[in-house]
């Protein structure tokens, strides 16, 4: 079942920002918290919103190593996260969805690249394209250790390096460390 999911920035919040970073396009206002949950935070300086929803470009091989190795949020080890909202180009919608797999999958290895770090890193795609006032297409949220901080690295590093990335127009990476 699809679920609603709003990233709450401002002054209060599940976990501190450590770092705020425009790696294409405009970057989001500072805030020093992010909160996770169905609602807004009244407070907050700005909300990001989507749902989640079924597998999109997924096919049953690769649904099947998914399963294999569940992500877990909300395990006590992850105490660090990355919140990326990415918005992808019009040229990338004007293609058609067997296109688009082409490039995320057979150029790109976009799911075979993250199922290579599952055990390591938790994700959790969140789809606001089709909502009303989105600036952003996908909210992706990722949880792990300290001690995977180096892989969840050399994962986005192997995804921005992908020919798929070729049509992200706005990314921003907004590194968080739980709260205590």
């Amino acid at each position: 079942m699809p679920d609603p999911i709003v990233f709450s920035g401002g002054t209060a919040g599940a976990w501190n920002v450590v770092r705020i970073t425009a790696v294409r396009g405009a970057s989001l206002q500072p805030v020093d918290c992010v909160d996770k949950g169905a609602r807004a935070l009244a407070d907050a300086a700005w909300a990001l919103s989507g749902m989640t929803s079924n597998l999109r470009y997924t096919n049953s091989a690769e649904k099947r190593v998914l399963d294999a190795t569940p992500s877990i949020l909300g395990r006590p080890a992850a105490t660090r996260a990355a919140l990326i909202p990415i918005t992808k180009s019009a040229g990338w919608w004007a293609l058609a969805q067997d296109e688009r797999r082409v490039i995320l999958e057979d150029q790109s290895h976009h799911i075979a690249i993250g199922s290579d770090y599952l055990s390591a890193v938790s994700r959790q795609l969140v789809h606001c394209r089709d909502q009303v006032g989105a600036v952003f297409d996908f909210l992706t949220w990722f949880e792990f250790s300290p001690a995977d901080e180096p892989r969840f690295d050399e994962l986005l590093a192997r995804l921005r390096a992908s020919p798929e990335w070729r049509f992200v127009e706005r990314e921003v990476e907004i590194r968080l460390e739980k709260r205590a």
